[in-house]
C-alpha cells in the first residue's frame, strides 16, 4: 500500500491508503519527491472536486521508478518533472492519478511530451516549479514582449512572480507588480519587478502613470504600459485595463476567472488593444526546466509541509497574505 491524497468532499481533503501503482507496457511510475500546491488544487477542495474521491496535484518532481516494456526514452532513476495534461492523463486534474502521493502512474509515457529529465544538481523541490513556471512563461509568449516594452503584472501570486522570473530572464527591465499583500510584493522584486505597486494602499494607475508615463487618447490620460498580465482573477483588473491602458497595447489574460467579467468594447474598438488568453505551457516545456538553472527562484517558495501535513499546505496556499509557493515534501530521500 501506498499513500494517496484525495478531495472527499467540499473542503473535505484526506490522505488514503490506496494500492501500489505498476505500469502497462506503455506506462512508467515516478516515485513523487516534492509536489507544489497550486490555486487549482484550492478550488477543487472548495467546491468538492470534480469526481469523489478525487485525486489532486500536477506541479512535481521525482524520480523514474519503473517503466513498461514499450517505454523506450525514459530509464528508471531518471530524475524527472511532469507535464500533468499530456497524453490525456489529466493528472490531479480530473484524472485517475494526482500528484499528492508516493508513487505516481503517468499513462501512455510512451508517447513522449509527459516526462522531462532534470539536472542531478537541481534540487527537487525548486524542480517542481517547472510547471508553473511553464503557466507564467507562456504567458509572456502570448504577450509577444519585446525588449523596450513596459510591463505590469496584475496578481503577484505564483504565476505573476513566474511571469516576472520570465520576463528577467528574458532581459525586460520595465516590469511593474501590482499585489495587495505586501509579502508577495517583496518576493516580486526578489524575483525581478523594478517597481511594485500595494494596491490596498495606492492608486494602480495613478502610480503605472507615474512609472510608465502618459499617452494622450482623446484627450484623455492613457497610462503608457506596452502589456499588462493579468494574473489576479480580479475581474475590475480587466476592466480597468480596458479603460485606462493606452492604444495598441496588449492584455493577456493568464488567470482563472470564475465569474463573468462585464467589459465595454468600445475601448477594445477605439484603442485597437489585443486581447489574448494563456493557459498552459510554452511550446518546448523544457524552457522552464532550463530557465531553473540559468535562476535562483527559491525565494518563491515560501512554505513547506511533509504530506502527512496537507491540510495545513493547503490552508496556507489559500491564504493570499502567506507569501508564494507552498511546496509538499513527499519523499525527501529521492536526490
Amino acid at each position: 500500500m501506498m499513500k494517496q491524497v484525495n478531495i472527499h468532499g467540499p473542503g473535505k481533503v484526506q490522505l488514503d491508503d490506496a494500492d501500489k501503482r505498476e505500469p502497462g507496457p506503455r506506462d512508467a511510475v515516478v516515485r513523487v519527491a516534492a509536489c507544489g500546491v497550486c490555486g487549482t488544487d484550492v478550488r477543487y477542495v472548495r467546491m468538492g472536486g470534480l469526481t469523489r474521491p478525487m485525486p489532486i496535484g500536477h506541479e512535481l518532481s521525482g524520480i523514474i521508478e519503473s517503466i513498461g516494456a514499450e517505454v523506450s526514452d525514459l530509464a528508471p532513476g531518471t530524475r524527472v518533472v511532469l507535464n500533468p495534461t499530456a497524453s490525456s492523463n489529466m493528472i490531479g486534474n480530473g484524472g485517475p492519478e494526482g500528484g499528492f502521493t508516493q508513487l505516481l502512474l503517468v499513462r501512455n509515457a510512451a508517447d513522449g511530451g509527459c516526462l522531462f529529465p532534470i539536472p542531478d544538481d537541481l534540487p527537487m523541490h525548486l524542480a517542481a516549479l517547472s510547471e508553473p513556471l511553464g503557466v507564467g512563461m507562456n504567458a509572456v509568449d502570448r504577450s509577444e514582449v519585446t525588449a523596450n516594452d513596459k510591463v505590469a503584472v496584475f496578481g503577484a501570486g505564483p504565476i505573476g512572480l513566474s511571469a516576472i522570473a520570465t520576463l528577467r530572464d528574458r532581459g525586460i527591465s520595465d516590469v511593474v507588480a501590482i499585489d495587495l499583500s505586501p509579502r508577495r510584493l517583496e518576493l516580486a522584486t526578489a524575483l525581478g519587478a523594478r517597481a511594485t505597486i500595494n494596491a490596498s494602499e495606492q492608486d494602480p494607475w495613478v502610480e503605472l502613470k507615474k512609472l510608465h508615463g502618459e499617452e494622450p487618447l482623446m484627450g484623455m490620460p492613457m497610462a503608457a504600459t506596452d502589456v499588462f498580465i493579468e494574473a489576479s482573477g480580479a475581474g475590475k483588473v480587466i476592466t480597468d485595463v480596458l479603460q485606462s491602458g493606452k492604444a495598441e497595447s496588449r492584455l493577456t489574460v493568464v488567470a482563472l476567472h470564475e465569474q463573468s467579467v462585464n467589459v465595454s468594447f468600445l475601448w477594445v474598438m477605439m484603442k485597437q488593444m489585443t486581447i489574448r488568453g494563456a493557459m498552459e505551457y510554452p511550446a518546448d516545456y523544457t524552457d522552464a526546466i532550463e530557465l531553473l538553472t540559468r535562476w535562483d527562484l527559491s525565494p518563491m517558495i515560501t512554505h513547506r509541509f511533509p504530506l502527512d501535513r496537507i491540510g495545513e499546505a493547503i490552508e496556507v496556499a489559500t491564504d493570499p497574505n502567506a507569501g508564494g509557493k507552498v511546496m509538499v515534501d513527499i519523499d525527501t530521500e529521492v536526490n
